[in-house]
């Protein structure tokens, strides 16, 4: 990402950029320490904390590619007509036992291994057959539709290292080698909680001024899309009593601790002093939008994300900043960012001095060129701009807006969210 490093100075409550955010959060955070060994068919999503080493070649054996017949290339002149003598029927898991001599074929089936003699595999639309023969009409080398013994993972082949997110492939990969267990990286606790006077949960009734807590559902939903284990403590009101025993309780459980709101310097905003009291504070203020204040610290054994409070400020910040923080403790091997540079075809107003993370709608045009639209207002407490985006737009800090047709970089949710 092109994002411009900060030259402010280190005071408390300096503004530090995105990027010097993002650095700083990543070589703050350790991996956890633990690991389990766990049936393969509970390992989705979980990290790989071994290096997988082939014990096998597979293909364990040279096998076809597709159904035809197994020749011996060398029966098959570079032009002309050949006709050779069917011996026999290959099937997968049931060889042919015997040998392909001069002027001889098997019949083969994908998968089947190949007879001895034979080093080509002729497509059965490519010939004609009569009786016990075939006809070819055209060469065919040898190792064509032939899948050599090894070709896909050897023994003694790393094929999987220490780091690996798990996903349906590397289950079928691991199975494919005959592994019935791996180990894995210990899970990561999570504990995370809203604060605030007006909120309710879903369910209850509003009174007045009071609105639903939608963070936390929110950060549920990111937060269980990643595999931790999820500790939810609920909305905690506003009252420096009330949030000093919710953090004491919660570093005493979890690995890291996510809060949404509180981390401003209001009156009632208790989340920023208690983590100064408690803990320890990293820092605190980004100079980004929307999420300025983000708090970055550890209580105890903890790390703490203190994130802002509206609903699209959480959202940012937990994509942009704590789902990377998260990957690491976990582990996981740093994935790669995406970002692609496509014409903008709204104007997007911006004043210069902050990063932004606009929400976009990424689409194409009727050439098929990729091409994004802004979704409308950029409010950080319009969640359904988050509803109907697709990626972020990202305007450096010292852009002055967008004209439409120009280009910007986007970021797309696909990957991140």
């Amino acid at each position: 990402m092109n994002l411009l490093k900060s030259n402010c100075d280190r005071t408390a409550n300096a503004l530090i950029s995105a990027y010097e955010a993002k650095q700083r959060i990543m070589d703050y955070v350790k991996p956890v320490q633990g690991r389990e060994k766990i049936n393969i068919r509970s390992a989705l999503n979980r990290i790989l904390d071994e290096d997988i080493i082939s014990r096998i070649n597979v293909p364990p054996c040279d096998n076809s590619a597709m159904d035809g017949y197994a020749i011996r290339s060398s029966d098959v002149p570079e032009s002309g007509i050949s006709t050779l003598q069917m011996i026999g029927t290959a099937f997968a898991g049931k060889p042919f036992d015997g040998q392909v001599d001069q002027g001889q074929c098997v019949r083969i089936m994908t998968g089947a291994k190949m007879p001895a003699g034979a080093d080509a595999v002729v497509m059965q639309e490519d010939v004609q057959t009569k009786d016990d023969s075939i006809t070819l009409t055209h060469h065919y080398k040898s190792g064509e539709n032939v899948r050599y013994a090894g070709e896909d993972m050897r023994v003694g082949q790393t094929v999987l290292t220490t780091g690996t997110r798990i996903t349906p492939a590397e289950i079928g990969l691991l199975a494919s080698l005959g592994i019935p267990e791996v180990m894995v990286r210990r899970n990561l606790r999570v504990a995370f909680f809203s604060t605030g006077d007006e909120l309710k949960s879903v369910g209850e009734t509003l009174g007045d001024g009071d609105i639903y807590d939608s963070n936390r559902y929110t950060l549920f939903g990111m937060l269980k899309r990643l595999g931790v284990d999820l500790i939810d403590m609920g909305v905690i009101r506003d009252r420096q009593d009330d949030v000093r025993q919710v953090f004491i309780e919660a570093s005493g459980i979890a690995d890291a601790i996510i809060t949404s709101g509180g981390v401003s310097v209001g009156e009632a905003d208790y989340v920023k002093s208690t983590l100064d009291e408690l803990g320890e504070m990293h820092f605190w203020r980004v100079a980004m939008k929307p999420g300025k204040p983000l708090a970055i610290g550890k209580l105890g054994n903890a790390f703490f994300f203190g994130l802002p409070g509206n609903p699209v400020s959480v959202m940012a910040t937990f994509y942009q900043f704590v789902q990377p923080a998260l990957k690491r403790m976990l582990g996981e091997k740093d994935g790669l960012e995406l970002i692609l540079s496509v014409p903008c075809m709204t104007r997007l107003a911006k004043q210069p001095g902050r990063l932004e993370y606009q929400r976009g709608i990424l689409s194409h045009d009727p050439e098929g060129q990729l091409i994004v639209h802004s979704t409308g207002g950029q409010g950080s407490h319009v969640l359904t701009s988050m509803s109907r985006a697709n990626c972020f737009i990202i305007l450096p800090a010292e852009s002055a807006g967008v004209e439409e047709g120009n280009l910007v970089q986007v970021q797309p949710f696909y990957g991140i969210t």
